[in-house]
């Protein structure tokens, strides 16, 4: 979202114009970063439906910004000035958006600004534990081992979404080829065979009067089904863009039968791995839960989580405050939790949360890539047969009576 703004510096200059966030609360964050007094704010004018789809294609991905990170940390740890691995950086990126986001960030470090305010005023390319990871780098002087991390992180995370990604490709596209077929005999062919039925006088079953009169509803009535379709997903597309249609709909995912545990243990398993991360990185431990439930990318773990943070700020133990929420988080996470609480070692704790379920989620999905073939095979032979069967049937009885 963009929002326009007025605000002074510290000198007292008046500064007005826009800035790009999440929200009104990370806009605001945005321009306190750096050292603004903000005077007014408003939400600027939405983007157009094509500003949004030049949008999608003129974007950092997210193989992008993992090369990125792991070229950054790699220069860095080469002991590579920073001003000039942004230049290197600059120079061998092929994405038009990166290389753009990469020389502003370059101007801004050898003005003076620090690394992770230059970072914040990219919040569509740079997340706030990116961010906060790397703010927290620069107090303790560790910015190349950080950005290693990073770099270790965002690599396991690539690799966990396109496993799940691209497990789903294959019974997508089948089920998609499926519902055209389907619709092309439904809607076209059978609405042409109903008047050799009705001629021949031939009792028909039952499905082929439903399927009969499903293609002639098609047919006479195919733009306004097109058209109500088309408005009833708009309008849920646009219901889930809000915060209460966002909630509802992660919260479905999570409840879901198979996937809704798949999800869980996909959301514990990114909590856990920034949680570590940003702790041995010398975050506190409250400040840690809230930016992990940004990493998550599901407002109900993210709401559990500002719990989580509240709690330990309010003096509650991490893992009390986790068991609360054992619909979200599983027991083994709170008593490990609690273990390293008593130990000193969370950070260690929290690595070892990550690693089982990361390989309960390579599991599951291992598991739904070999049954998922066979069971989509089984269920679309059993409706093509019953396509094929309510044609064949009245054919064969339309033959029996000469």
């Amino acid at each position: 979202m963009k929002f326009k703004y007025s605000a002074r510096t510290k000198a007292g200059e008046k500064q007005a114009g826009f800035v790009e966030a999440a929200n009104k609360e990370a806009a605001i964050n945005i321009l306190r970063g750096n050292e603004l007094f903000i005077l007014s704010m408003e939400e600027a004018e939405r983007r157009r439906w094509f500003g949004s789809l030049f949008n999608f294609f003129y974007r950092v991905k997210r193989s992008d910004l993992m090369i990125f990170t792991r070229q950054f940390a790699t220069m860095l740890e080469a002991k590579v000035p920073l001003s000039e691995a942004l230049r290197n950086l600059h120079n061998q990126t092929r994405n038009a958006a990166l290389r753009e986001v990469i020389l502003t960030i370059t101007n801004d470090v050898e003005s003076g600004i620090a690394l992770s305010q230059s970072l914040e005023r990219h919040p569509e390319v740079f997340s706030d534990f990116y961010i906060n990871l790397v703010r927290s780098a620069e107090i303790t002087g560790r910015v190349e081992e950080v950005m290693g991390f990073l770099a270790d992180f965002l690599e396991r995370e690539y690799l966990l979404v396109s496993k799940v990604r691209n497990a789903m490709i294959y019974p997508s596209l089948v089920l998609g080829l499926f519902v055209v077929v389907a619709g092309i005999l439904v809607g076209v062919v059978f609405p042409q065979l109903g008047p050799l039925f009705e001629d021949a006088n031939t009792e028909l079953p039952l499905i082929t009067q439903i399927l009969l009169s499903t293609g002639t509803f098609m047919a006479k009535w195919w733009l306004a089904i097109i058209i109500i379709v088309a408005v009833i997903i708009a309008a849920l597309v646009d219901y889930f863009r809000t915060q209460e249609g966002r909630l509802v709909f992660d919260e479905v995912s999570i409840r879901l039968p198979i996937i809704g545990d798949l999800f869980r243990k996909m959301h514990v398993a990114r909590f856990a791995e920034a949680s570590s991360i940003l702790i041995k990185g010398g975050v506190p431990v409250a400040q840690a839960m809230e930016i992990s439930g940004h990493t998550v990318g599901n407002l109900v773990y993210r709401e559990a989580l500002r719990e989580a943070s509240n709690g330990v700020r309010e003096g509650e133990l991490l893992s009390q405050v986790l068991a609360k929420h054992a619909d979200y988080f599983p027991p083994l996470v709170s008593q490990m939790v609690a273990v390293g609480e008593t130990t000193g070692q969370l950070d260690e704790m929290f690595r070892r949360i990550a690693g089982f379920f990361s390989r309960e989620v390579n599991s599951v999905v291992d598991n739904l890539v070999e049954l998922i073939q066979p069971v989509l095979m089984i269920f679309i032979g059993t409706l093509v047969g019953l396509l094929f069967a309510s044609i064949l049937l009245p054919i064969y009885n339309l033959a029996q009576a000469f």
